[in-house]
Protein backbone atom coordinates (compact mmCIF):
# COMPACT_ATOMS: atom_id res chain seq x y z
CA UNK A 1 0.00 0.00 0.00
CA UNK A 2 1.24 3.10 -0.66
CA UNK A 3 1.95 6.26 1.29
CA UNK A 4 -1.41 7.98 0.46
CA UNK A 5 -3.91 9.27 3.74
CA UNK A 6 -7.55 9.27 2.49
CA UNK A 7 -9.00 9.39 6.26
CA UNK A 8 -8.61 13.17 6.38
CA UNK A 9 -9.97 14.51 3.27
CA UNK A 10 -9.18 17.86 4.24
CA UNK A 11 -5.33 17.01 3.73
CA UNK A 12 -3.46 17.31 0.44
CA UNK A 13 -2.57 13.85 -0.70
CA UNK A 14 0.95 12.17 -0.71
CA UNK A 15 1.66 11.65 -4.79
CA UNK A 16 3.02 8.96 -5.76
CA UNK A 17 4.51 6.89 -8.35
CA UNK A 18 1.44 4.45 -8.54
CA UNK A 19 -1.02 7.72 -9.22
CA UNK A 20 -2.72 7.76 -12.15
CA UNK A 21 -5.95 9.97 -13.91
CA UNK A 22 -8.65 8.24 -15.34
CA UNK A 23 -10.61 10.43 -17.63
CA UNK A 24 -13.10 7.99 -19.56
CA UNK A 25 -15.88 10.25 -17.53
CA UNK A 26 -15.42 13.19 -19.30
CA UNK A 27 -18.58 14.26 -21.89
CA UNK A 28 -19.68 17.57 -20.57
CA UNK A 29 -20.61 19.26 -17.90
CA UNK A 30 -20.31 18.17 -14.05
CA UNK A 31 -17.71 15.24 -15.31
CA UNK A 32 -15.12 18.37 -16.69
CA UNK A 33 -15.00 19.75 -13.52
CA UNK A 34 -13.95 16.17 -11.79
CA UNK A 35 -10.68 14.81 -11.41
CA UNK A 36 -10.76 10.73 -10.65
CA UNK A 37 -7.35 9.48 -9.23
CA UNK A 38 -5.94 6.12 -8.56
CA UNK A 39 -3.85 6.02 -5.70
CA UNK A 40 -1.91 2.45 -5.02
CA UNK A 41 -0.38 -0.05 -6.43
CA UNK A 42 -2.29 -2.94 -7.84
CA UNK A 43 -2.93 -5.67 -6.12
CA UNK A 44 -2.33 -9.49 -6.63
CA UNK A 45 -5.28 -9.69 -8.81
CA UNK A 46 -3.92 -6.61 -10.82
CA UNK A 47 -7.28 -3.96 -9.33
CA UNK A 48 -6.19 -1.29 -7.62
CA UNK A 49 -8.17 -0.05 -4.45
CA UNK A 50 -7.58 3.51 -3.35
CA UNK A 51 -9.60 5.93 -5.74
CA UNK A 52 -10.14 9.59 -5.02
CA UNK A 53 -12.53 11.81 -6.96
CA UNK A 54 -11.99 15.82 -6.57
CA UNK A 55 -12.58 18.91 -7.94
CA UNK A 56 -10.56 20.40 -10.46
CA UNK A 57 -11.99 23.57 -11.03
CA UNK A 58 -9.38 26.41 -12.21
CA UNK A 59 -8.62 28.52 -9.35
CA UNK A 60 -9.71 26.19 -6.51
CA UNK A 61 -6.30 25.35 -4.84
CA UNK A 62 -5.80 23.04 -3.09
CA UNK A 63 -8.54 20.46 -4.68
CA UNK A 64 -11.37 19.98 -3.13
CA UNK A 65 -12.09 15.74 -2.17
CA UNK A 66 -15.57 15.03 -2.96
CA UNK A 67 -14.98 11.27 -2.29
CA UNK A 68 -12.58 8.84 -1.34
CA UNK A 69 -13.33 5.29 -2.46
CA UNK A 70 -11.85 2.30 -0.94
CA UNK A 71 -12.07 -1.20 -2.44
CA UNK A 72 -11.72 -4.23 -0.59
CA UNK A 73 -7.97 -5.25 -0.60
CA UNK A 74 -7.41 -9.07 -0.18
CA UNK A 75 -9.91 -12.03 0.34
CA UNK A 76 -12.79 -11.30 2.73
CA UNK A 77 -11.79 -14.49 5.03
CA UNK A 78 -8.00 -14.07 4.89
CA UNK A 79 -8.07 -10.13 5.84
CA UNK A 80 -11.98 -9.42 7.03
CA UNK A 81 -13.85 -6.44 5.39
CA UNK A 82 -11.83 -3.69 4.64
CA UNK A 83 -13.37 -2.10 1.65
CA UNK A 84 -16.30 -1.80 -0.32
CA UNK A 85 -17.38 -4.00 -3.95
CA UNK A 86 -17.57 -3.65 -7.05
CA UNK A 87 -21.51 -4.77 -6.60
CA UNK A 88 -21.88 -2.45 -3.96
CA UNK A 89 -21.09 0.84 -5.76
CA UNK A 90 -23.03 -0.58 -8.78
CA UNK A 91 -26.12 -0.82 -6.30
CA UNK A 92 -25.75 2.89 -5.66
CA UNK A 93 -25.70 3.76 -9.68
CA UNK A 94 -28.68 1.75 -9.71
CA UNK A 95 -30.73 2.89 -7.35
CA UNK A 96 -29.95 6.24 -8.34
CA UNK A 97 -30.72 5.77 -11.75
CA UNK A 98 -34.36 4.10 -10.97
CA UNK A 99 -34.90 7.31 -8.84
CA UNK A 100 -34.38 9.07 -12.13
CA UNK A 101 -36.67 7.38 -13.58
CA UNK A 102 -38.98 7.03 -11.26
CA UNK A 103 -39.28 11.22 -11.38
CA UNK A 104 -38.92 13.74 -14.05
CA UNK A 105 -36.01 12.64 -15.68
CA UNK A 106 -37.02 9.42 -16.53
CA UNK A 107 -35.54 8.83 -20.36
CA UNK A 108 -34.20 6.30 -22.72
CA UNK A 109 -30.83 6.57 -21.64
CA UNK A 110 -31.03 6.42 -18.36
CA UNK A 111 -33.52 2.82 -18.90
CA UNK A 112 -30.60 1.50 -20.77
CA UNK A 113 -27.98 2.90 -18.18
CA UNK A 114 -29.89 1.12 -15.46
CA UNK A 115 -30.58 -2.19 -17.44
CA UNK A 116 -27.23 -2.52 -18.17
CA UNK A 117 -26.11 -2.03 -14.46
CA UNK A 118 -28.75 -4.11 -13.29
CA UNK A 119 -27.07 -6.32 -15.70
CA UNK A 120 -23.54 -5.80 -14.33
CA UNK A 121 -24.23 -6.70 -10.94
CA UNK A 122 -26.28 -9.76 -12.27
CA UNK A 123 -23.61 -11.27 -13.99
CA UNK A 124 -21.14 -10.50 -10.58
CA UNK A 125 -23.55 -12.09 -8.67
CA UNK A 126 -23.05 -15.15 -11.07
CA UNK A 127 -19.60 -15.25 -10.89
CA UNK A 128 -19.88 -15.15 -6.73
CA UNK A 129 -22.27 -18.50 -7.17
CA UNK A 130 -19.76 -20.20 -8.78
CA UNK A 131 -17.03 -18.67 -6.75
CA UNK A 132 -19.30 -20.63 -3.84
CA UNK A 133 -20.11 -23.75 -5.64
CA UNK A 134 -16.55 -24.54 -6.05
CA UNK A 135 -15.24 -23.28 -2.65
CA UNK A 136 -13.34 -20.71 -3.17
CA UNK A 137 -15.50 -17.57 -2.51
CA UNK A 138 -13.50 -15.09 -0.41
CA UNK A 139 -10.34 -16.89 -0.94
CA UNK A 140 -7.34 -15.96 -2.53
CA UNK A 141 -7.71 -18.71 -5.42
CA UNK A 142 -8.35 -18.48 -9.06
Amino acid sequence: MSATRVDNWQNDFVRTKFMRAITEHGAHGINEELEILVLDEPGPGGANHLYHIQDRTPGVLPARAHCAIKFQQGPLQEVGLNGVSNESLLAVVADRLRSFQAGPFACEENAMALMLTERALGVLHARTAKRLARGVEGRNIA
